[in-house]
């Protein structure tokens, strides 16, 4: 049987972009290892995920179970229990990731637990944590990566319920972290109480700073833009925009009401990332083109997202008995 040569570049293309996604994910996993391992766990917060339940089964235990191991033991059972929720692909990513994450802190977090804090400031820490972990999240989630934990929890519950995951994430990370007030202390109850809760708003605060660092990162990658351009060599504009950016082109008929000459209108859209190159090509080509660009809420379809809807269920309507 011949391959052809387009099949051939096809599979070489398929390849080269595995093996960045590969790439990124190992670096965003590996720049949460640090946010966590170096600026987190030394000044014993809790955060959500399982990263914030390992740090509890640490404590609890007195560091006899490291949270590396409760990690991957915790989410190896939840996707024994939650395997006919989701799919094979959701499930062997996760199980990739869940032990790449594992692996990394668990061959570093003794180093940092042992020594006093690198930065010894708490409030600077976290921060300085929570924005790491909020990068490397974006970092591996834009690639298709996982590390499991909450996700899969929040996956399963998606599927048998109309709660959202997003809010399902943030209930669990949030009782997670609350769950430290419980952790074993030597101390009365005020003192208890004086600790703890500073240590759960440190908690709630890096939960919050994380989140919103990893969905400003998600929403720069898919934020869509809408180019509208009218040029004289709108031909040329379009071929190159087609070929060196990979988004299409859509011309439609337009006149001019003063001078009544007909012209073509170029519509384009694409992602942020692209914008910078179709100004370039524009600009190159015909300094004298009109160019209007402007962000719109979403686009659908091939290239862009992926409308999905719930069905809704099917509500019955009569006489009670």
């Amino acid at each position: 049987m011949s391959v052809s040569l387009s099949q051939i570049s096809n599979r070489y293309s398929q390849f080269g972009e595995d093996v960045k996604n590969l790439f990124a994910i190992v670096l965003g996993m590996a720049i949460y290892t640090i946010g966590f391992c170096v600026f987190i766990l030394p000044h014993h917060i809790v955060i959500g995920g399982m990263a914030g339940f390992g740090t509890l089964v640490y404590y609890v235990t007195s560091g006899f179970v490291p949270v590396a191991a409760a990690m991957y033991g915790t989410n190896i059972l939840l996707l024994i229990f939650g395997y006919k929720y989701l799919g094979k692909g959701f499930v062997f990513r996760t199980i990739f990731g869940a032990t790449l994450l594992s692996l990394m802190i668990g061959s570093v977090e003794g180093d940092f637990t042992s020594h006093p804090p690198i930065v010894a400031d708490t409030t600077m820490s976290v921060i300085m944590g929570a924005m790491l972990i909020g990068l490397g999240i974006g970092v591996y989630y834009s690639h298709h990566g996982t590390a499991g934990g909450t996700d899969i929890v929040a996956a399963i519950l998606s599927t048998v319920s109309d709660i959202t995951v997003g809010r399902v994430m943030m209930i669990i990370d949030m009782s997670i972290v609350a769950l430290s007030f419980f952790l074993p202390f030597d101390g009365d109850l005020e003192e208890r109480v004086q600790l703890r809760v500073e240590t759960i708003i440190y908690g709630w605060i890096a939960i919050f700073l994380y989140s919103y660092i990893t969905d400003k990162f998600l929403s720069a990658g898919r934020q869509t833009v809408q180019f509208i351009i009218l040029s004289d060599k709108w031909e040329v504009i379009a071929d190159r925009i087609t070929h060196e950016t990979g988004r299409g082109v859509t011309t439609w008929d337009c006149e001019g009401y003063w001078t009544k000459t007909g012209r073509q209108l170029m519509l384009v859209w694409c992602r942020e990332m692209d914008t910078y190159q179709i100004y370039r090509i524009v600009k190159e080509e015909d300094q004298d083109a009109y160019i209007t660009n402007s962000f719109v809420r979403s686009v659908y379809g091939n290239g862009f997202d992926t409308l999905k809807l719930k069905k809704r269920k099917a509500r019955r309507i009569g006489n009670k008995k």
